[in-house]
C-alpha cells in the first residue's frame, strides 16, 4: 500500500463523518478539504520538479476509490481536480511555475466544456464565458477551462477545444448555482469569466493531449505523461462512480447486519442474501476490469508506442460499462434496503443519489460512446463529437 493510501484509510471515519455536514453545506467543508489535500491525492499525477509524486495511474485510481466510498463527494472532488496535473504537466513550464512554483498543494479546478470564446490580442487572448460543473470550486486557486478562439468579430476560427488556464482573480464563483438532488457536496458551482487577458503560455491544445503526443514538446517524455487525457480523466470519473456504488453496498452491510423484519434477522434473509452477492460480484468486477485496463495502457505506452485510436475506443467501453454495471449493483441493493433508508439521516440513501447522479457526467453517458466504439470496430469513421 503506497504512503497516501495509507493515509486515505486512516481518514476513514472522518470522511464518513463529514459526509453529511458537506452534503448540508453544498461544497467540502473546509476541514475535510484541508485533510484530503493532506493525503497528498492530488498530487499523484504531479510532475516531480513541482513537488508531484508521477505516480502509477492504477494506484491514483485506488487511492480516489478509498476517499469516494467513505465521502462520495470528497472522492468526486479527488478525481477530477486530481486528474488536472497529469494535463497541466504536458503544457508551458511557465504555466507550471505560476501554479506550483510556490505552493505543490494548490488545486486546479475545471470544467472542460468549449463554451468560452478567446479573442487574439497581442501575447494572447481576451477571454469571456459562464460554465456549469466546476467541482471543488472553492478549494482551487486556479482553473483550467474550454474554450475556442474567435476572430475580431467573435466569430469561431478554429474549432480545436483549448483550455485556458487562469488564476483565482480572473474569474468569479457563481455560489448560488449549484442546487441539486445528488453529488451536492461536490460543489460544482458556475465559474463566470469577463474580459480576462489569458497569455499565450497558459493555452493547452487538446488534440496533443487526447492522443498522447503532448509530452514530447512539453518535455515530459515518462509513460504517464504519454497516457492519452480521455483515459486517465475518464478513468478518474468511472473510479469516483464505482467507489459510490460501493459507498452504497457498504450502508447497505452495515444496515443489514443491525437489521431485523417481520421475517427475521435481516443478515440471515435469504432474499437480502441473494441481493447482496452480485452486487457485490458486479462493483468489484467494475473497478477490476477499469483498473486492469489502466494496466494494460500505462505497458503500452511504457513499451515506447501511443495508443491506437482502437484502443482508447475500447478502454472508454469498458469504463462507461463499468460505471453503469456499479450503479446497477447499488440500485439492486438499495431497492431490498427497506424503508427506513428513503429517511436522509441514513447514509445509504446519500450514496445512492450521488452514484446515480454520477450517471450524469457527460464521461458517463453510454449511447455515444458505444456508438463510437462500434463504428470503429466495423471500420467506420467514429463522430468527431465523440472523444476518446
Amino acid at each position: 500500500m503506497n504512503a497516501v493510501l495509507d493515509r486515505i484509510v486512516e481518514l476513514a471515519d472522518a470522511l464518513e463523518a463529514d459526509a453529511p455536514v458537506s452534503e448540508e453545506l453544498g461544497r467540502l467543508t473546509d476541514q475535510i478539504a484541508a485533510q484530503v489535500r493532506a493525503t497528498g491525492v492530488v498530487r499523484m499525477l504531479q510532475p516531480k520538479d513541482f513537488g508531484g509524486f508521477e505516480s502509477h495511474p492504477t494506484d491514483f485510481m485506488r487511492a480516489v476509490f478509498e476517499i469516494g466510498r467513505h465521502n462520495g463527494g470528497a472522492g468526486w472532488v479527488a478525481g477530477v481536480v486530481g486528474v488536472h496535473p497529469h494535463e497541466l504537466a504536458q503544457g508551458d513550464t511557465r504555466m507550471q511555475q505560476e501554479i506550483w512554483g510556490e505552493d505543490p498543494d494548490t488545486w486546479v479546478a475545471s470544467p472542460y466544456a468549449p463554451i468560452g470564446r478567446a479573442r487574439p490580442v497581442e501575447g494572447g487572448y481576451i477571454f469571456n464565458g459562464r460554465w456549469p460543473f466546476s467541482s471543488g470550486t472553492d478549494h482551487c486557486q486556479w482553473v483550467m477551462i474550454g474554450g475556442l478562439i474567435t476572430d475580431q468579430e467573435g466569430n469561431v476560427a478554429d474549432r480545436e477545444p483549448i483550455h485556458f488556464v487562469l488564476p483565482r482573480a480572473d474569474y468569479e464563483i457563481v455560489h448560488d448555482s449549484w442546487d441539486v438532488m445528488g453529488l451536492r457536496s461536490t460543489g460544482s458551482k458556475d465559474i463566470v469569466v469577463k474580459d480576462a487577458f489569458v497569455p499565450e503560455h497558459r493555452l493547452i491544445r487538446t488534440n496533443p493531449v487526447t492522443d498522447g503526443s503532448a509530452e514530447l514538446p512539453a518535455e515530459r517524455d515518462i509513460p504517464l505523461y504519454r497516457l492519452p487525457r480521455n483515459v486517465v480523466f475518464s478513468g478518474a470519473i468511472t473510479t469516483a462512480t464505482i467507489a459510490l456504488a460501493q459507498g452504497t453496498l457498504d450502508a447497505y452491510v452495515a444496515w443489514t447486519r443491525k437489521r431485523s423484519s417481520r421475517f427475521g434477522s435481516a443478515s440471515t434473509d435469504p432474499f437480502q442474501l441473494s441481493a447482496l452477492g452480485p452486487a457485490a460480484a458486479d462493483i468489484d468486477a467494475s473497478l477490476r476490469h477499469v483498473l486492469a485496463d489502466m494496466d494494460r495502457a500505462f505497458d503500452i505506452v511504457s513499451s515506447g508506442r501511443l495508443l491506437t485510436l482502437g484502443e482508447r475506443a475500447e478502454i472508454r467501453r469498458n469504463q462507461v460499462a463499468a460505471s453503469h454495471r456499479a450503479a446497477e449493483a447499488a440500485d439492486q441493493v438499495f431497492k431490498v434496503s427497506g424503508g427506513s433508508q428513503i429517511h436522509f439521516a441514513n447514509p445509504m440513501q446519500r450514496m445512492w443519489r450521488d452514484c446515480q447522479s454520477a450517471l450524469h457526467h457527460v464521461q458517463n453517458y453510454s449511447g455515444p460512446l458505444f456508438q463510437a466504439y462500434g463504428m470503429d470496430f466495423f471500420g467506420g469513421e467514429m463522430p468527431a463529437a465523440v472523444k476518446v
